[in-house]
């Protein structure tokens, strides 16, 4: 074989052994790695059977120059040193591209008008006219490389990226790049595997790359057949006889799929309706199928095959929490489902991915644009007993207060309770479960953290166990568990967002209808524990005036307005919950109207305050007009909010509120004060004047009949002494 001209074919970061491999496979016998390229040289028979049949490369080119890099002015001088004549063929169209990054050149598109400069000032001496620069369609396309201290300049003779191959015009987020997933599927065996017949599965397939590259290698489709490249025609390397031999070659080359559809799922339907457009348009269609499927529900599709997914890591995914646990229950299902499987799991560097709870058979890095990643690989055993219940100390109790509050629940007409609440020392979890309107069972659980002295990989196993044993034990849909970690909370994390997902759904509470929101916000929007205090008041108000006071999402306001409150009066700080609030009263047929606290407009039948409460209780007590019947005041038991600069301490400021609220109470009112802190104790001797009646037990469910409560309560009516 004649090796009188030199190629280079590119790669992502990482893949340049997988090139290397590739290309010695497709003929390039003398193929070298250079770091994350692989030259080699060849006929042009060669040539254009890499460049039709490379699923990995990212670019193909025929280097021209390679030269030292002291500023821009030097793209210039070594483009000048090119014969350009005898590169172009005749007068054509180009352009040059950049690629890279140097210390002496920071402004790229310098760098590509110098040599831009160069190739027209020496082809409008040679020819007399002076050649078309075209962005957009060039008939040859220039490529400059800069690489620190040197540069290189080569005919781009694939026309531009290599990972285009043409059927991918619809992406969800984060897409995978097509030559990126060739090389995952060839580091874990596909080729081979699908030769052998074997069954395919994505669990996470978005708009369908994995899925597609891999039914293109099923059939031995050439990624080249699918491009719609324009070869450099006026390049005077090109043999278009060369190329339509190497085109023929690779249809012939194709093979029909015998095997089971090569299957893709996820949740989301849009990105699937992508999947299937750009299905079609690969020609994989017929042997392809994309599910709508919740990645941790699915069961194996057969008894062997290989299993590969993109997983959600950092940069697609805002919540750590859901990190958490879609690792821990992923890990545990693959496990107990695909025996007999092998899974390639492509995972952030920083991912945590360590909670899948599998030993790795191999792990090797690799980049996704800019991101690290790690592909890690995984022989799914098969085992002949069946695996024994996670958790089983959890999941025997997880059944005892099914049974019992289960029954509760129905007897009395609630459909959110807490289900769990720390009962063994081993798993310390909080678990709500919310029946939404349409019926489906959602659980919200919350870990504390582990103490120091539990090592790390303990935790994780301990609640990989537990995560597993909820989902087997509740029969829950695992993409209606919502995890979180609760940990100290910086100012303003209780009201930031956990995740950006669209979600959210109605419950109903004593004929009261509540947004829950357990998937993007730290609380759900619901405290259960109130329950019973939110149905006094439904109960209570009817014909009252009635203000709320760090009134979160208004739950009891809109029961109060539900049971026939004259007036309802919510203040918080939050927007976020102010709006929340908005919601909840709209859902239940009422206008809620919003405005700052600091307005001292008479509110209107329902009123939603931004504010701080104190500061709106000591402008409120001069304002007659501002007198309540009923007062629930239910304060944090610290705030230290970015609006405020003093903080707010419930067990050192609580006299203080408490006389600032009861000097709204209306003759015959009723102040209702809840607090959830462990250690409080109510400063009776300094509310001299009020008459204080500690309540706790009759605001107490079934559900939290704990020690230590939940809450603590007190009934205080009265007027303050002068």
């Amino acid at each position: 074989m004649s090796t009188d001209t030199p190629y280079l074919m590119t790669a992502a970061r990482g893949l340049g052994p997988i090139l290397a491999d590739e290309l010695r496979g497709l003929g390039a016998q003398d193929a070298r790695e250079q770091g994350d390229a692989v030259a080699f040289g060849g006929d042009i028979d060669t040539a254009y059977r890499c460049l039709i049949g490379s699923r990995v490369a990212s670019r193909m080119l025929h280097p021209l120059s390679v030269f030292d890099l002291p500023d821009a002015d030097a793209c210039y001088t070594a483009a000048c040193a090119i014969d350009w004549p005898a590169v172009f063929g005749y007068a054509g169209s180009f352009m040059v591209e950049v690629t890279g990054h140097s210390r002496s050149v920071s402004h790229t598109q310098f760098a590509a008008l110098r040599v831009k400069d160069a190739v027209v000032d020496q082809l409008r001496e040679a020819r007399g006219h002076r050649p078309d620069v075209d962005t957009r369609a060039p008939d040859i396309r220039l490529l400059l490389q800069l690489q620190g201290a040197k540069a290189r300049l080569s005919v781009d003779i694939g026309d531009g990226p290599l990972h285009r191959r043409g059927y991918r015009i619809d992406t969800g987020e984060a897409p995978l790049r097509e030559n990126l997933a060739a090389a995952i599927l060839l580091r874990a065996g596909w080729p081979a595997r699908a030769a052998a017949g074997e069954a395919f599965l994505d669990p996470f397939c978005g708009s369908g790359t994995l899925v597609i590259e891999a039914a293109l290698m099923a059939t031995n489709t050439a990624p080249g057949l699918l491009r719609n490249s324009r070869l450099p025609g006026v390049w005077t390397g090109h043999d278009e006889k060369a190329w339509q031999r190497a085109l023929q070659q690779a249809r012939e080359a194709c093979v029909d799929w015998q095997g089971s559809p090569l299957l893709g799922s996820d949740t989301d339907a849009g990105v699937l309706r992508a999947a299937r457009a750009n299905a079609k348009r690969a020609a994989v269609a017929d042997i392809t199928r994309f599910e709508q499927a919740d990645a941790l529900s699915r069961q194996a599709p057969a008894e062997a095959g290989l299993l590969v997914a993109n997983l959600p890591y950092g940069e697609r995914i805002a919540s750590s929490n859901e990190l958490i646990r879609l690792y821990s229950l992923l890990g545990t299902q693959l496990k107990a489902r695909f025996g007999g499987w092998h899974a390639a799991l492509l995972v952030g560097e920083d991912s945590e991915s360590q909670r899948l709870g599998l030993r790795a058979s191999a792990k090797r890095s690799f980049h996704n644009g800019a991101l690290a990643c790690q592909l890690l690989q995984f022989d799914l055993h098969v085992t002949q007993e069946s695996a024994p219940v996670a958790a089983p100390d959890l999941a025997n109790r997880l059944a005892k207060n099914q049974r019992h509050l289960g029954r509760w629940a129905r007897r009395r007409g609630v459909s959110c309770y807490r289900l769990y609440d720390a009962d063994l020392p081993e798993h310390p979890l909080q678990i709500d479960r919310f029946e939404a309107e349409d019926g489906a069972q959602h659980l919200h659980v919350q870990e504390f953290a582990a103490p120091k002295t539990v090592e790390p990989a303990r935790a994780e196993a301990r609640l990989r166990g537990a995560l597993a044993a909820i989902v087997e034990t509740t029969g829950v849909a695992p993409d209606h568990l919502y995890f979180k970690q609760r940990r100290a909370q910086k100012v303003g994390q209780q009201y930031a967002r956990q995740s950006e997902a669209e979600s959210g759904f109605w419950v109903r509470e004593h004929g009261v209808r509540l947004w829950v929101d357990p998937e993007r916000y730290l609380d759900p929007g619901l405290f259960l524990d109130h329950r019973p205090m939110r149905l006094r008041l439904q109960e209570e108000c009817k014909g009252l005036r009635m203000l709320n006071l760090f009134s979160y999402t208004a739950a009891a306001s809109v029961h109060a307005a539900k049971g026939g409150a004259a007036q309802t009066v919510s203040v918080d700080s939050s927007n976020t919950y102010q709006a929340w609030a908005e919601t909840n009263f709209a859902g239940n047929g009422f206008r809620a109207e919003r405005s700052d606290a600091r307005s001292r407009r008479l509110p209107g039948a329902h009123a939603l305050l931004r504010g701080d409460c104190l500061r709106w209780l000591e402008n409120a007590v001069d304002d007659p007009r501002l007198r309540f019947e009923r007062i629930f005041c239910d304060p944090p038991t610290f705030s230290n909010s970015k609006r405020d600069e003093e903080s707010f301490d419930v067990q050192r400021d609580h006299v203080a509120l408490i006389q600032a609220a009861a000097a709204l109470l209306a003759p015959d009112g009723v102040l209702y004060f809840s607090c959830n802190r462990r250690r409080f104790k109510l400063d009776e001797a300094s509310l001299e004047g009020l008459s204080v009646r500690e309540i706790t037990a009759s605001t107490l469910d079934e559900d939290f009949r704990r020690k230590p409560p939940a809450h603590r309560c007190w009934a205080i009516t009265g007027t303050l002494s002068t």
